[in-house]
């Protein structure tokens, strides 16, 4: 079957509402526009990167590579002042792939499958707040931050929290001579194929 390089009209408005939802159930991204770690104009922000990913989808004659598409999601959470390292950059750039082929062949089914699908609302997060441990009012959490997150967005915005599923567990952290874990970066993991 010979897949189309264009996208019908029809197909054009699913990928954009289906981008619109998968970024607005992507939990770390969700959580940046709550806090506003990119600023007051982050929630704006959020709504370009949307246009940027749309964009960069439908780019004529050029073949799209995840890696590139990951790259670009990476460096606008840095814009926010936020690193990613849960895997979720892979996973939404994989979604975001897979989305775009299916709305090249007209079929719409994972679009249709996040409109129908209630975000979770006891999924984990989880905040890594550098610096003061003894700062009674950054250690208020009570367990159900993520309903405020979901209750305090504007339902217009198609924004909700998703959970992305857990990496794989990796092997013990390495602890050097002084005590400090060593943590690697995303960067320095090598290329991917």
């Amino acid at each position: 079957m010979v897949v189309p390089t264009q996208l019908t009209a029809e197909a054009v408005n699913q990928l954009r509402e289906g981008i619109d939802l998968l970024l607005g159930r992507w939990s770390a991204l969700q959580m940046a526009i709550q806090n506003e770690w990119g600023g007051r104009d982050t929630r704006q922000k959020a709504q370009q990167l949307a246009v940027d990913v749309y964009h960069w989808l439908i780019r004529p004659a050029e073949a799209l590579y995840v890696d590139e598409l990951e790259d670009l999601l990476d460096d606008f959470m840095l814009s926010l002042n936020t690193e990613i390292d849960d895997g979720s950059i892979g996973e939404v750039a994989d979604n975001l792939m897979i989305m775009h082929e299916e709305c090249l062949e007209g079929n719409f089914a994972s679009i249709e499958r996040l409109r129908q699908s209630i975000p979770a609302a006891n999924h984990r997060m989880q905040v890594v707040n550098g610096g003061d441990d003894d700062d009674s009012d950054t250690a208020s959490s009570s367990g159900d931050e993520s309903m405020e997150m979901s209750d305090e967005l504007d339902p217009s915005s198609n924004l909700s929290v998703m959970p992305i599923s857990e990496p794989p567990r990796a092997q013990a952290p390495i602890v050097d001579a002084d005590g400090w874990t060593v943590v690697s970066s995303r960067r320095n993991r090598g290329g991917r194929q």
